[in-house]
Formats: C-alpha cells, sequence, structure tokens
C-alpha cells in the first residue's frame, strides 16, 4: 500500500508530456464563455448590491467625509482668530514679562491686545462681500 502511494505522489511530481502541457496551457487560456455574450442580469444586481452594502457601511463606521462647506470653514476660520488672538497675546506676554520682571503686567496687556486683534480680524472677515 504504502508503495502505491508512493508511486501516485512521485508520478505528480514528474513532468507532463509535451502534447498535455499544451492542453493545459489551453484550457488555462480560454476562459469558457463567449466574450461577445453580455453578463448575466444577477451579476449585475450583486455588484450593484455590493457598491450599495459598502456605501452603507462606509457611512455607517464613519469612513466617508462630506466636504466642508463654506460656513463650515468660515466658522473654523473666526475659531482660528479667536484662538490665535488669545494664545498668542498670553505667550508672548508671558514670555516677556519672565525676561523683564514684570509679571503679570505684559502678559495681561498682550492677552488684552491679541483679543482685540482677533476681533479686529473677526471684523474684517464678517465685512468682506461674498465669492
Amino acid at each position: 500500500m504504502a508503495g502505491s502511494f508512493a508511486g501516485m505522489f512521485l508520478a505528480r511530481l514528474m513532468p507532463l508530456e509535451r502534447a498535455s502541457l499544451w492542453e493545459y496551457d489551453m484550457a488555462e487560456n480560454e476562459p469558457g464563455q463567449d466574450p461577445k455574450l453580455t453578463e448575466d442580469a444577477r451579476l449585475q444586481s450583486l455588484e450593484q448590491r455590493l457598491r450599495q452594502a459598502q456605501a452603507d457601511e462606509a457611512v455607517r463606521t464613519g469612513q466617508t467625509h462630506a466636504p466642508a462647506d463654506r460656513n463650515q470653514q468660515l466658522g473654523n476660520r473666526v475659531l482660528s482668530y479667536l484662538i490665535g488672538g488669545l494664545a498668542g497675546g498670553a505667550l508672548i506676554g508671558w514670555v516677556l514679562d519672565r525676561l523683564l520682571g514684570t509679571s503679570p503686567w505684559l502678559l495681561i496687556s498682550l492677552l488684552v491686545l491679541g483679543t482685540i486683534g482677533g476681533f479686529w480680524n473677526i471684523i474684517k472677515l464678517s465685512t468682506q462681500r461674498p465669492d
């Protein structure tokens, strides 16, 4: 029994004859379907349902992001002006207070100036004409 198993194993490992290789190659290259025929309606329906399921899953998991509209961009810009003015004034005031030993006067005054600068930028932004 072991001898027959080894014989079958070795027969599979041995190279095929030239004619059988040609037949094997022909079977691999031909799809078995006529390329002139249209696709099956079931296959098209399956592909459409698959695309819809993938889109639904992307929305469900939050992988799709809608592009920001103009109002959202404007809101982000206003927020950056407010935070930038406050943070910039506070940071520069704190550093100058440390260097000059005038704590807390430069911090407070530059914080107020940064806030005024942030609001000034927001006012300029709000008076611009829309594109």
